[in-house]
């Protein structure tokens, strides 16, 4: 699995990683250690962005917080 799919299902069971994500997008994902490139795609606000780095469709991501600055 990767560590992009790893930390969207973190993102959707865990209230304090989200919170944290949240209240600084990148902090957080540089914490968990994302790279400069899933960061990109996750600030994006592109759901397809995501789900091509994941490798799947969008239809199949279910869940996808978006950044702060998108919502």
């Amino acid at each position: 699995m990767s560590k992009l799919l790893d930390y969207l299902n973190i993102l959707d069971k865990d209230a304090a990683e989200r919170e944290a994500y949240i209240k600084d997008p990148k902090a957080a994902m540089t914490k968990y250690g994302l790279s400069d490139k899933e960061q990109e795609a996750m600030m994006s606000g592109d759901k397809k962005q995501v789900a091509d780095l994941l490798g799947i469709s969008s239809d199949e991501l279910h869940s996808y917080i978006m950044p702060p600055s998108m919502n």
